[in-house]
Formats: C-alpha cells, structure tokens, sequence
C-alpha cells in the first residue's frame, strides 16, 4: 500500500466510503459490508470514512462492528451537520457550538471508540459563524476526543477563516473527471495552507465504472434515481463521455474504474480518493489503481475527454447544491 499525507496525518493513499453500505444506495447486506471493510484492511486501505447522517447513525454502528479487535492503525472520520427527520428526509444544517458537542459524543458512543482520527464539519451551516464552529471542533481536540479536524464542501473564504482559528488538516469535497469543481480555486486555497485533499466520489457515484449503463440498471429505491446527472437526456450525454473512458482503459489494460482513480491519484500527492463499495470485489480493483501509471499524454486525452463542465446536469438537486462551497 501506498500512503499521503493529509496535513500532518498521514493515511492510505486510497481510503475507503462507506456510506453506501447503509444509505442511499441499493443492495448488499451487513455481513457483506463487514466482509468488505475487513478486507479493505487486510490489503493496506486503513483510511475508512462514515457520517453521522448515512443511515441516521446506522452506518456508524455497522463500522464500529467491523473496528472491533482491528482499530489500531485505522485512521476513522466521520462527519456532523446535518440533521434528519424519522423518514431520513433531511431538515437542516447545525454548527452550533453545543450541537457540535453532543454530535462528537453520540458519534463516539455510535463507533465504539475513544477518539475520532479526523472529524468534519460535513456542510457549513450558514447561521453559525464558521469560528464558532471550528472553535467548538478545536475543544473536542484538546480534550482528546478528536484527533484532527476538517471540512466538507467548505468555500475558499470560509477554509481560511476556518483554518486561522485551528488548524484544518483535510478538506472533502466531490472530485473525479466528471466533477472538476475544485480545480477552481479550492485546490490552490488548500494547497496554499498545506490542508490534504480528500475527494468523495471519484467515481462519480458509479457511473465511471462503466457498469451502469441504463436508469433501470439503478434499483427504484436508488437516490441516484433522481440525481441530475442520471436523469433524462444527460444520462445519454454521460454515458458517451464513459464509453470513452472504457475505451481508453481497455487500451491501458485496466478497468474504467481503475483509469478514473487513477487520474484522480495523479491530480497531487495531497489528493486522497475515497470510492465507495459494499462488496470485497471491488476493494482489490481499486487499490489497482495504485499501480497505473499515466502517461502524460494519457492524462492530456482524458482532459480532452472530460473537460471541466463537461458532464451534463448538476451534481446535485437544487436544494442539496445549495449547501456545497459556502
């Protein structure tokens, strides 16, 4: 296993998303999920992320499980900030002080652990000032609950805000050849105040394995169902953009997931991709990408392929993009 820094925290250089496991998307089962972390850890991955949110703390509970008797050498994060009604319907942001608080706890209590290796803010509330919040956050690290602290979705102006009351050692926000969003000017703030990078969905929630090929291929209960990105005629649109990708990656010998994460690998060493899965399959191809190397012409074909702003529709909803990069 390859390993990057992330600040001054040093982890996998593949880490691995584990909400899917209990939300949002279809399929797999407990055993399997446990399965697959554990084998994660068996090839080097020690870098595993979670959120109080995905399955309303279930998800939580599920890693906490697959932890026990392995904790040592993992390096865990989780996030706060959202809040969610008893239909999982999601009903608002909090960064207050006192909320920060009693998350962190609940979180720890969820887990089975003392402390939390790196914690987020997992979208920056707009009614607290982010130096309260991270005020709070930084309590939580001198008391030892928390090791480390970052931001999810945070905007340049708020990173360094953030970063002038205590150190932040990581920001997440989506990245992958269809969402170059941070090439803008996030990668350059953070690069700028030695902050890692830790991009969520580098595979574009799937659809950049090539395996997804119609709407109907997504279970009905799938949340991708009514992503933008998988609606109507940007589906189409999105799946030329693919069909390119696995042409190249059959080129190359490796898989469109492999070429995906690999050129997401090859945006920094400060650039930690987290891709998602529920199954131990999937765990060995990806950490294939450690060992494609890509040409810089390889890397200039795929720019041309995917340029900035080329997938068709959003990332998100209207609602839910509100809450990114503020």
């Amino acid at each position: 296993m390859q390993y990057r820094k992330l600040g001054s925290l040093q982890v996998s250089a593949l880490g691995l998303g584990c909400m899917g496991m209990s939300d949002f998307y279809a399929g797999g089962t407990e055993a399997e999920s446990i399965e697959t972390i554990h084998h994660a850890l068996e090839l080097g991955v020690n870098f595993l992320d979670t959120a109080d949110m995905y399955g309303r703390g279930a998800n939580e509970e599920l890693v906490g499980r697959a932890l026990k008797g392995k904790r040592d050498g993992v390096v865990l994060a989780t996030k706060f900030g959202f809040l969610r009604g008893s239909d999982g319907a999601i009903t608002g942001i909090d960064g207050r002080p006192a909320y920060v608080r009693q998350a962190c706890v609940a979180s720890l209590k969820r887990l089975g652990v003392d402390t939390i290796d790196l914690y987020y803010q997992h979208r920056v509330d707009p009614n607290t000032p982010i130096e309260d919040t991270v005020g709070a956050m930084a309590e939580l690290v001198r008391e030892g609950k928390v090791r480390h602290i970052g931001l999810s979705e945070a905007a340049p102006s708020t990173i360094r805000r953030a970063h002038k009351v205590h150190p932040i050692t990581a920001l997440q926000t989506e990245y992958s050849l269809w969402s170059r969003e941070p090439e803008n000017e996030l990668l350059a703030t953070v690069r700028e105040l030695g902050i890692g990078f830790v991009a969520y969905s580098p595979l574009g929630r799937g659809f950049l394995t090539g395996q997804i090929k119609s709407p109907e291929d997504l279970d009905a209960s799938d949340y991708r169902r009514n992503a933008p990105r998988f609606l109507g005629g940007n589906f189409q649109k999105n799946l030329d953009l693919v069909v390119a990708v696995a042409e190249m990656a059959e080129e190359k010998r490796c898989t469109p997931a492999q070429l995906a994460l690999a050129w997401v690998l090859a945006q920094g060493s400060d650039v930690v991709p987290i891709p998602g899965t529920k199954r131990p399959r999937y765990i060995a191809e990806n950490i294939g990408a450690l060992a494609l190397t890509l040409t810089p012409a390889d890397l200039q074909r795929l720019n041309d392929t995917f340029p900035h702003g080329a997938a068709a529709g959003e990332r998100y909803g209207e609602s839910a993009l509100k809450a990114v990069n503020r």
